[in-house]
């Protein structure tokens, strides 16, 4: 494993920790404010504060030296990636619970796998279906029950997740030619005006007007995790296979537990397994080599 996928795992595994948090967060800021509206603000700040990183990064050549092509893509990244699985997520999770509606957003990985296998030609090896097993059971085992209910909520954020899946596999396409904080910009610029035009059309874009400060400020919150969350997973992307990035999403559902027992002082045992399973599960789908570099980095510091 090269540097560049040493460093690409580091910004996937990051993002897995923002979305840990973002998972934990969302769900009480969809309570206080309308998942619509929530999606664009969101949305609207982040795609602000990359136009920033944008130009801070690469400069303004960037945007002055993209195709026709390219524009078209960033605009359907932003389309299928940044406004409607925005939409259907945040009103799916406002309809569900929280452990469910963060089970059904990680098997992801399972419609990227597929897509990635037939439109990229990733190879998936006995090792990664092994993690991938053990991921979807300590998945389901986070929900303490299993879901004897599928509900419009989980349905509207299993579309989500299909569409990202399908979305992550044309931007893995993309980063080939671009650089990651320019595709981020896309989703999520492009994302901010499809939502945009939905507020207009359903008449609820004057409810921006109404917000309060309380309602602005969890807005405000949960983008600046959305923001880590695009920057460091296209970064990551770029360099690590689809099957591999998605999967290793899950390592955040730890970390919504961790939230969980924090806020509640109170953990199950189902719970415990399932945090196991999936730590274990991770470490197949990346392998267990990848695990062993910083201690044999630390090793070779000390020997020198």
């Amino acid at each position: 494993m090269n540097n560049k996928n040493n460093k690409g795992l580091l910004l996937v595994f990051s993002t897995a920790v923002i979305s840990g948090f973002s998972i934990f967060i969302n769900k009480y800021g969809v309570s206080v404010v309308n998942p619509d509206v929530f999606a664009f603000l969101k949305s609207l700040v982040v795609a602000l504060l990359l136009s920033g990183s944008v130009f801070w990064v690469v400069g303004c050549r960037s945007f002055v030296n993209l195709t026709k092509k390219q524009w078209f893509q960033l605009i359907v990244v932003g389309l299928v990636g940044g406004s409607i699985p925005f939409l259907l997520f945040f009103k799916g999770l406002a309809l569900t619970s929280a452990a469910q509606g963060a089970f059904i957003q990680k098997t992801m990985f399972i419609y990227a796998t597929i897509l990635a296998v037939f439109f990229l030609k990733e190879k998936i090896s006995r090792q990664f279906l092994i993690g991938t097993l053990l991921l979807l059971v300590g998945s389901l085992l986070s929900l303490k029950a299993l879901p004897i209910y599928f509900g419009r909520g989980d349905l509207l954020i299993l579309l989500a997740a299909v569409l990202w899946a399908v979305e992550n596999l044309i931007s893995k396409y993309i980063l080939k030619e671009l650089p990651p904080v320019v595709v981020a910009w896309g989703r999520m610029f492009f994302g901010a005006f499809f939502i945009f035009a939905y507020l207009v059309s359903t008449s609820q874009i004057n409810l921006v007007a109404t917000l309060s400060r309380g309602q602005i400020a969890w807005a405000l919150v949960t983008s600046v995790l959305l923001f880590g969350y695009v920057l460091t997973w296209y970064s990551g992307l770029k360099y690590v296979p689809l099957h591999v990035a998605t999967a290793v999403l899950i390592f955040g559902s730890p970390i919504t537990t961790l939230l969980s027992f924090v806020a509640v002082n109170k953990i199950s045992s189902e719970e415990i397994i399932s945090v196991v399973l999936i730590l274990t599960g991770v470490v197949f789908v990346v392998g267990v080599k990848y695990f062993w570099l910083p201690i044999n980095y630390y090793e070779f510091k000390n020997k020198s």
